[in-house]
């Protein structure tokens, strides 16, 4: 082989290699690895709270893959749904189907084949102490794609501002699977979880659409942000956060001054900074929603990372001094 051949050889492999390499992370992309965060903020603090004071490493670990699975699938299957849309807004441009990285009817096959791998993985890797399986957390998660698919993305998205208060209940789903994952039942503790996050989700969300309202608008989606005013918007975000803190304090009798602390300050700490932004708006001062955004990833950490180590340390709880 002549130096010429040699060198068109090599960059024919370097140029199938970057083919596939693209490919390999355009599947990737397609799961929204940065919102499966979600997943482990809530998923492993409230099996923690199941079970407080022991700590099952393989059933956390088989419930996060199942669970990571179940939203990789969601996702994907959203973006099938989103292609259009997704190409006008200029925050989404650059996701997988947008740009025509993958074919749609791979994504959808992709898609289904991580929703049976989380059922899979969920039923035969939740066992308890006696060995028992439970259907419950697989079944969890099926609920949670089917309604995030076709409730969320099919019906609500593009047809009222109320999408992201009813739609995200698919991202409360976690907690549930998470207690179910440990009990194979539920109670009302993960429902009270299951509720922060609801109420969590219109303030976080709305947020960021503050920042891509224009984004929204060409798209045709009818977000809060893009069909009222910036007071109307950030006084509903202030209303959802402060039933967001509340709600946090239901957990206090059954667990200890730790998690008590955690959810006072931290709760103090995020309705300021939505007061804030309210009052702000009001004044007519510049806002920076995003500031919002980052501020209420930071308090859902705080508060459920306060539930985890309240839960290992496992000190006696409130409700125990009365």
């Amino acid at each position: 082989m002549g130096l010429a051949e040699s060198a068109d050889a090599d960059v024919t492999e370097s140029t199938a290699w970057s083919r596939v390499k693209a490919t390999v992370l355009a599947y990737i992309a397609l799961t929204k690895p940065r919102v499966i965060e979600l997943l482990l903020v809530s998923t492993i603090p409230v099996m923690l709270q199941a079970h407080r004071g022991h700590i099952d490493i393989w059933l956390i670990i088989v419930t996060v893959i199942g669970g990571w699975l179940g939203a990789a699938s969601a996702n994907s299957l959203n973006m099938v749904a989103d292609a259009d849309i997704d190409q006008k807004m200029k925050r989404t441009q650059k996701r997988p189907l947008a740009r025509r990285a993958v074919p749609i009817r791979n994504v959808l096959i992709y898609g289904i084949v991580l929703a049976a791998a989380s059922f899979v993985v969920l039923y035969f890797g939740t066992v308890d102490d006696q060995g028992d399986r439970s259907f419950l957390p697989s079944i969890l998660v099926l609920i949670t794609i089917g309604f995030y698919v076709f409730v969320y993305t099919l019906i609500l998205k593009r047809r009222t501002w109320q999408n992201v208060i009813w739609g995200g209940a698919a991202g409360c789903m976690p907690a549930l699977v998470g207690w179910a994952a440990v009990t194979h039942s539920l109670s009302w503790q993960p429902f009270v979880l299951f509720l922060v996050v609801f109420f969590w989700t219109p303030p976080h969300t709305w947020a960021l659409a503050m920042r891509y309202r224009e984004d929204y608008r060409a798209a045709g989606v009818p977000m809060l942000p893009v069909i009222a005013s910036d007071e109307k918007v950030t006084f509903q975000m202030l209303v959802y956060t402060v039933l967001t803190v509340i709600t946090s304090l239901f957990l206090i009798p059954v667990t200890s001054w730790i998690y008590l602390v955690v959810t006072l300050a931290s709760g103090v700490w995020f309705t300021w900074w939505v007061a804030k932004l309210y009052a702000q708006t009001r004044a007519g001062v510049e806002l920076k929603p995003l500031k919002i955004f980052l501020v209420s990833n930071e308090y859902l950490a705080l508060l459920f990372c306060g539930l985890a180590v309240d839960a290992v340390i496992n000190l006696p709880d409130i409700a125990s001094y009365f």
